[in-house]
Formats: C-alpha cells, sequence, structure tokens
C-alpha cells in the first residue's frame, strides 16, 4: 500500500501540564502513515515569564522534526534579541539558525543520532569512524558553535520539517511558522488563524520561488514538495547568490504578535493531518463542546484524532496527526466590580489566507520571505 500500513496505528502518545498562567494537553498519533514523522515541544516554564509550544511535521523522513524539537527551543533562549526581550526576532533568528546547525560536521553527528533515512545516505561507514563523543552520549553538549566546521561529505538533510510555534509572555502571544502545520486561537467562540499556510500558489511564495530559479507543477515546488517554507530540504536552498529568505524554500517564518484578552479561551497547534479533515471553525467549534464534559486536553486531541482518522487508505484522515491545546487560565478579581480585560480591538483580515471565511489572521507584525 505504499507509504500506507494496512492498517491504522491508533494508539496516541499523549501528555498533560500546567502553568500559573495557562493549562495544556498534547498528543500524536501515526495513523494510517508508514513512519510517524511529526514531533512537538511543549514547555509551560520555559523561564520563569514564558512558555513554549511548537508542531514539527516532518517530511521525507522524520529526523529534521526531531531535530527541531530538540534544538529550536534550546536557540530561542540563547538568542541576544531573545535576552533582550524582543521574542519575535529570536524566533525568526533562530529558524534560520536551525539550517546552518544541520549543514556542518556537528549538525552532521546529531542527525544521524536522532536516526532516520539519513544513516543510510549520508555515511555510516564514516559514522562508524566518528562515533559521537562521549560527552554527547552522556547527553553533555559542548557549545555549538566551537565545532561547526564543515562536513566533507554532507551539506544538509533532504528531508524537511514544518515548524509552528507559539510563545506567550504575560499578555502578549507570538506565533512564528513556516509551512502549512496552524496556529488557532478561540476568542469568544470566533476561530481566528495566527498563521498563513505556506503553499506555493501564494503569490508571495511563487514569485520568490521563480526569482530563486525554481518552478512549480501540479502545486509543487519544482515538482515534488507541496510547502513553499520548510526549515531543512536543503536541495532547494543552493542558490550562493541569494539569502536564506530568498531561497527557493526558505525556513524565514512569518511572526505574529497578539495581545491577549480576557476573551481569549484557548490556543491550538496542530499539523495539517488535522486541518485537511477540520477548518478552523469547526475545531474550536468541537473542542468547545467537548470543554463542557471533558476536563483532561490531551483526552480531547485524542477525540479530535479519531474524528479525523479516514476509515480506509488514501486520501484525507491518512496523514500522522499531532495537536497541541492550550486553554488560557482565567484571572481572579477580588471584586465583583472590577471588568475583565476586555479586548482593545476586533480581529479581522488583514490578507487573504487562501481559507474559508471567517477564518482571519490577526497580524500586528510579520517577517515575510518576499
Amino acid at each position: 500500500m505504499g507509504v500506507y500500513l494496512s492498517s491504522p496505528k491508533t494508539e496516541k502518545a499523549s501528555e498533560d501540564g500546567e502553568s500559573v498562567r495557562l493549562r495544556y494537553g498534547v498528543s500524536s498519533m501515526q495513523g494510517w502513515r508508514s513512519t510517524m514523522e511529526d514531533a512537538h515541544a511543549a514547555y509551560p516554564d520555559l523561564d520563569s515569564s514564558t512558555s513554549f509550544f511548537a508542531v514539527y511535521d516532518g517530511h521525507g523522513g522524520q529526523v529534521v522534526a526531531r531535530f527541531c524539537a530538540k534544538f529550536l527551543h534550546q536557540q530561542v533562549l540563547k538568542h541576544e534579541a531573545y535576552l533582550a526581550g524582543d521574542i519575535g526576532t529570536s524566533l525568526q533568528k533562530t529558524f534560520l539558525r536551525m539550517d546552518e546547525m544541520m549543514c556542518g560536521q556537528r549538525g552532521w553527528r546529531e542527525l544521524a543520532i536522532l536516526g532516520d533515512k539519513i544513516d543510510k545516505v549520508s555515511g555510516m561507514i564514516e559514522g562508524l569512524i566518528w562515533p559521537p563523543r562521549n560527552s554527547e552520549a552522556n547527553g553533555h553538549f559542548a557549545e555549538w558553535s566551537s565545532e561547526e566546521g564543515s562536513h566533507s561529505k554532507f551539506h544538509g538533510p533532504t528531508c524537511g520539517s514544518t515548524a509552528c510555534v507559539a510563545m506567550i509572555r504575560d499578555k502578549q502571544l507570538i506565533v512564528a511558522n513556516a509551512g502549512d502545520s496552524r496556529c488557532v486561537i478561540s476568542r469568544k467562540g470566533q476561530a481566528y488563524n495566527l498563521s498563513k499556510d505556506h503553499k506555493p500558489e501564494l503569490e508571495v511564495e511563487r514569485e520568490r520561488i521563480l526569482r530563486a530559479g525554481g518552478f512549480i507543477q501540479v502545486g509543487r515546488v519544482n515538482g515534488s514538495l507541496n510547502l513553499a517554507r520548510a526549515i531543512g530540504d536543503m536541495e532547494f536552498k543552493q542558490n550562493k547568490t541569494l539569502p536564506a529568505e530568498k531561497q527557493i524554500v526558505t525556513a524565514n517564518p512569518d511572526v505574529t504578535t497578539v495581545e491577549l484578552c480576557d476573551d481569549d479561551e484557548f490556543l491550538v497547534l496542530a499539523c495539517d493531518g488535522i486541518w485537511d479533515c477540520m477548518s478552523s471553525q469547526q475545531l474550536v467549534d468541537y473542542v468547545r463542546e467537548q470543554l463542557n464534559t471533558e476536563h483532561k486536553l490531551s483526552a480531547i486531541c485524542e477525540k479530535v484524532f479519531d474524528r479525523c482518522l479516514a476509515p480506509t487508505a488514501g486520501g484525507e484522515g491518512c496523514d500522522n496527526m499531532t495537536m497541541i491545546l492550550v486553554q488560557f487560565k482565567k484571572p481572579v478579581h477580588s471584586s465583583g466590580s472590577e471588568q475583565h480585560q476586555r479586548c482593545s480591538h476586533n480581529l479581522s483580515d488583514v490578507h487573504d489566507s487562501g481559507l474559508d471565511s471567517g477564518q482571519g489572521l490577526l497580524q500586528t507584525d510579520t517577517s515575510n520571505a518576499g
């Protein structure tokens, strides 16, 4: 059955957690696919004031998604812009940094440790001669830049991954996205997209692809990749005359900043295995319905998977599925006369996201790879 199993793997890997500001549930399921290529990260207390949630949807292999789940949040924390309080810039630079990190000697070793097809195509014989260092095997890593020299044979992974990240600090929500995983917020029951699906047919993506020397065939970049932005996929990033933001495929994310208010109920991050089956509003409606009777957030994610799973292999409902549900805890007011913090403005479309009506994207700050 090609990329599909004879029967779906419906076992779910789930977890729940919380901080003083929020609680979350996350789950993932392989489904009909022959391999599981999704990864995720959930850190409600990334530091004393910030939460971090991300979904990574791999393609052509799982290793880039795993690499991002292991290192992306660490690199955000280390970035000088983050230390200066600029979360959006730190996210944007870190997405691009992932590609840089994977292309050298250290990156090759890390990808080999994480394991995937890359072991077969990048030289296991060399791996036997050059095993992971003892400090790495024990989970302790030297500073990356101290050993980042180029590799004689390996120039980066040919597989790739989407990345959709949401960070929350106080009343500020920052979303960075590259690819077609999606982040949606429910505000008084209305679904608003906080990311844009980066498909090749979108005008800004198409223009960059063509200018970089690529082409679009049957809705795919160079006839193969159905995404216009992703981490990894280094075969599409070989034009030495162009910066990373202007390559055929780029890891450069859109960055969206939103001021949260008491009308905001919950946040969903999910890979396209969910959005292929449900619109943003349909998912928000379903989650709100489930919250009336189900307290465990990961259980709601699991129910979404069961609802989306196709009865037979082929078509929608057959992809890997990963979903993170983040519910905001409401502030406790000391007096009934105190007013909750209401939203100071209405959400509205700022550009055509190519999605169904009623799924507008609130975007107050964006970084495009035009």
